[in-house]
């Protein structure tokens, strides 16, 4: 084990900056552009009509990259390229939200107030229940959440390394669904539509398209996570005889409750307004033409924007009780911070921008779609085998490649399309994605956050090193592997909605 660590950590070391992967991926889409241009590779094939919404026989053929007119798209289409790309515009709105939560010190306050009044016999269903929502914002569940699960089971006479275990699985393997509509999803879904608009242009998903299944996952992986902690792990790693830390015991602040408590009172005011705003007939965010809420709507439109503004109302709420927020400069402030902060991804989303627009124009992705779905559907595979195959194709490049975002951006002009034409719901793909994503993500050393979790380790079990960590997390990978693409699998074939 410890060999074969060393060589994904090699082999992944090698791996370069995701930017400099799409920049390459971006040539080799010119040169190969221009090779199916000159062979006259087309396809003829049934699609719908984005204008008249029929299905129509079309046929489509390969765009050159090196011709005029691909030179000019290059050039004069750099900037309507990232513009375009929604993906760009919702991490930044959700981060302005988030960013003031985090830095104000809700999301700390929140998931310690949540583990020290967790009852004993459900500590491990919360901790793994808030790990799994705390994707939310990421950071705060490895930096926030994870040492304080070891502290709590400390605390109750349990083992920490179990509790950090738990932990860490409920934060980074279950990492990619939630029960709240999270920036990651605003990404993804971006992404997804763009690709499901190389086939249909008048199609695309919402922000919820995955919601019931994220939710019964949540459900049932809390569950398992649980399960094997308590039944696996724990009993493996025996009574814990170490010393109590400093910190073990700790409970919130006097200021921290109080802005707990402004924060809840914010929150229940917000709510109270949306409500007046959606609910009755007639209603503003409520679709002026049909009256639907659920679908095509501007509640459903801008639910990014309602996210954003929960946690700006909890965020600032909790910073004035709390004392850490004293006036607009601090909230203006930690949105800059939070907007900062994503420098590196938004330079790597204009190269991603760029990529896709290259690919699209360039036709291949329908082509290739075509070609391989005619070839799939003579074969007489069906839609279920491919799903679960895309799965596991996910689960090993995560291993050198962890980052949710440039896996999708590269898989998804491919695969949608291609299901789609199988009759698969691009949200069944995006599923699948999901389920392929996550798992791997706490036995990956290349995970940015690895190093980090050995450290806390090593706190509680000296001489703990990489294969200390790989050896814990290895039961819940296996199970999550189990389970969770069977929970795909029953969803596909029940024909069961996968969001709203």
């Amino acid at each position: 084990m410890a060999r074969a660590l060393d060589t994904i950590e090699r082999v992944g070391n090698k791996v370069p900056h995701p930017a400099v992967i799409f920049v390459a991926l971006i040539g080799i889409v010119i040169v190969l552009s221009h090779v199916f241009y000159l062979m006259g590779s087309s396809v003829t094939y049934q699609a719908i009509n984005p204008e008249t919404h029929e299905l129509e026989t079309t046929t489509t053929a390969a765009k050159s990259l090196l011709t005029g007119d691909g030179l000019r798209f290059m050039f004069a289409g750099v900037i309507d390229n990232f513009m375009s790309f929604t993906a760009v515009g919702v991490i930044i709105v959700a981060m302005l939200g988030v960013g003031v939560a985090e830095s104000s010190g809700l999301v700390s306050a929140l998931i310690r107030k949540l583990v020290m009044v967790a009852p004993r016999k459900a500590l491990t269903y919360i901790l793994v229940f808030v790990g799994i929502v705390s994707s939310v914002a990421a950071d705060a569940g490895y930096l926030v959440l994870i040492p304080l699960a070891a502290t709590a089971f400390l605390s109750v006479g349990r083992h920490p390394v179990a509790g950090l275990a738990a932990s860490f699985a409920g934060v980074a393997s279950v990492f990619s669904v939630n029960i709240l509509i999270k920036p990651l999803d605003g990404i993804l879904t971006g992404i997804t539509n763009d690709a499901i608009h190389i086939l249909n242009p008048a199609l695309s998903i919402d922000l919820t398209a995955n919601f019931w299944f994220s939710c019964a996952s949540v459900v049932l992986l809390t569950v398992v996570v649980t399960i094997i902690t308590e039944r696996l792990v724990e009993p493996r790693l025996g009574k814990y005889t170490g010393e109590l830390p400093a910190e073990a015991g700790s409970s919130p602040t006097k200021e921290e409750s109080r802005g707990l408590k402004f924060a809840t009172w914010a929150v229940l005011g917000l709510a109270a307004v949306f409500v007046l705003l959606t609910v009755p007939s007639g209603a503003p965010l409520r679709n002026p033409e049909t009256g639907a809420l659920i679908g095509d709507s501007p509640f459903m439109s801008g639910l990014i924007v309602a996210v954003t503004l929960l946690f700006l109302v909890a965020g600032v709420a909790y910073g004035i009780g709390a004392g850490t927020i004293k006036g607009t400069v601090d909230v203006i402030s930690a949105m800059e911070k939070a907007v900062g902060s994503l420098a590196s991804l938004i330079f790597l989303l204009f190269i991603i921008s760029q990529f896709i627009a290259f690919f699209t124009y360039s036709n291949m992705a329908t082509l290739a779609a075509v070609k391989v779905g005619d070839a799939l559907e003579g074969a007489g595979l069906g839609a279920l085998p491919l799903l679960i195959g895309f799965v596991l194709v996910v689960a090993v490049l995560d291993l050198i490649m962890t980052g949710a975002i440039p896996k999708w951006a590269i898989f998804a002009p491919v695969f949608v399309p291609l299901l789609m034409r199988l009759n698969v719901d691009p949200a069944a793909v995006l599923a699948a994605y999901r389920v392929g994503d996550s798992p791997m993500n706490s036995v990956s050393p290349l995970n940015a956050y690895f190093a980090l979790i050995v450290t806390f380790a090593q706190k509680y079990q000296k001489g703990a090193g990489v294969g200390t960590v790989v050896a814990l997390m290895l039961p819940y990978v296996i199970a999550l592997f189990i389970l969770w693409p069977l929970l795909l699998a029953l969803w596909q074939v029940l024909g069961l909605p996968w969001g709203f």
